[in-house]
């Protein structure tokens, strides 16, 4: 089964929402269940690809039957599966705010050693090891002591530059990938799970009265940050659809519209296509 990863950059704030919780966030990111980890769920993505994949298609396709029969081959209808398997959305680097430097993309090595295992799937093999860092201490360009957010972190070396190349595909732009070096920084799972949970934006947005303009809806609402890299899997079990996904993010349009609040300007992502060495799994 053929098998292709696809990078996705965050280039507006990005709202995953999971329905209404009962905290103090009204309407909260979703959620990875085992690690807590912000997550673009399976079903979203699948839609968004679907929208997308209908305004890819070229006008020589024809008749809006043949347009709709070719859709349904490839995400399913109510009848049948389609030709897809698509995976959930997976977080890879957190932007942080640094008291001592430029925002800086975390990561840990629990999500370095998920991506390793995801490349195997389509046939691309790591063989890094995974980085050896502490409590308390960060891998990182030129850092001595850092702050993260208010919390203080001591520079234990660099980040290997294995894993920069290994990461770099997934990001679209070249000015990007080229300030990956700079600002990656590796924790530990237990220091990056602190990030990931109470790192996020929240914002308060408020429905006003028509008339008098008094307050009718005041909530509050999380989202990842510009700057986000998550990634997705698809799978192609019916031999042609997955050529048809590569066409899909030019260069000239390379952006993927996820989640809520689109209307005003959430959910935009950059996609990057990795480019896989033979199969998938």
């Amino acid at each position: 089964m053929k098998g292709m990863m696809m990078g996705l950059l965050a280039e507006t704030p990005i709202h995953p929402g999971s329905g209404r919780g009962d905290g103090v966030i009204d309407l909260p990111v979703a959620r990875e269940a085992g690690t807590d980890y912000p997550v673009l769920v399976g079903s979203s993505l699948k839609g968004a690809l679907r929208d997308h994949a209908t305004k890819c298609l070229p006008e020589s396709e024809g008749h809006e039957e043949k347009r709709e029969k070719r859709l349904e081959d490839w995400f399913g209808s109510r009848e049948c599966a389609g030709g897809f398997l698509i995976t959930e959305g997976r977080l890879l680097l957190l932007p942080v705010r640094s008291l001592t430097g430029a925002v800086r993309w975390a990561t840990c090595p629990q999500l370095l050693e998920r991506l390793t295992r995801d490349l195997g799937r389509i046939g691309v093999k790591l063989n890094h090891a995974l980085p050896d860092v502490k409590d308390g201490e960060v891998l990182g360009c030129n850092v001595g002591k850092l702050f993260l957010e208010e919390r203080l972190f001591q520079g234990a070396g660099s980040v290997p530059e294995e894993w920069i190349a290994a990461v770099a595909p997934l990001i679209r732009h070249q000015l990007t990938r080229e300030r990956l070096a700079k600002t990656m920084v590796i924790l530990t799972d237990k220091d990056f799970a602190w990030f990931a949970r109470y790192g996020l934006t929240v914002q308060a947005r408020n429905q006003l009265e028509a008339k008098t303009k008094q307050s009718k809806s005041l909530w509050y609402e999380e989202t990842l940050p510009p700057d986000t890299l998550m990634y997705t899997m698809l799978f192609d079990r019916a031999g042609a659809a997955g050529a048809a996904a590569e066409t899909w993010f030019p260069e000239s349009r390379p952006y993927l519209q996820v989640g809520g609040n689109e209307t005003v300007g959430q959910g935009w992502f950059a996609v990057a296509p990795y480019p896989a060495q033979g199969g998938g799994a």
